[in-house]
């Protein structure tokens, strides 16, 4: 198990989030949210990039009937990852999303970044 310390601190601290048990919520939230809507190539090279527990969040979303939004918003985005992670404010949704982004590029090498 990868000790991922490190990468709740930067969601926190970036996140402007007040403990690391927010900064694992949020980062869950975000994973989860870009798991439902990146197509599988890219899910999958994101996936073995990522540490298992971050990686395990990104693909561990199922629903009965999914049909992918392919002109998913960044405000849409905000508003699902923002519901996933137990708040209801979208607008504040975007301070943790860059941070967990920030969080996930350090982890993931630039090959892995431009599929995504």
């Amino acid at each position: 198990m990868t000790d991922l310390t490190a990468y709740y601190q930067t969601v926190q601290e970036k996140g402007s989030l007040r403990t690391p048990a927010h900064a694992h919520r949020w980062s869950t939230a975000v994973l989860k949210t870009l798991g439902f809507n990146l197509g599988s190539p890219a899910k999958k090279k994101l996936a073995s990039a990522l540490p298992e527990e971050l990686a395990q969040d990104l693909r561990r979303v199922f629903w009965l009937a999914h049909f992918k939004n392919s002109q998913l918003t960044s405000h849409e985005f905000q508003n699902q990852v923002s519901r996933r992670s137990g708040n209801s404010d979208p607008q504040f949704a975007k301070t943790p999303i860059l941070a967990v982004f920030n969080g996930v590029k350090q982890l993931v090498d630039s090959n892995v970044q431009q599929a995504v």
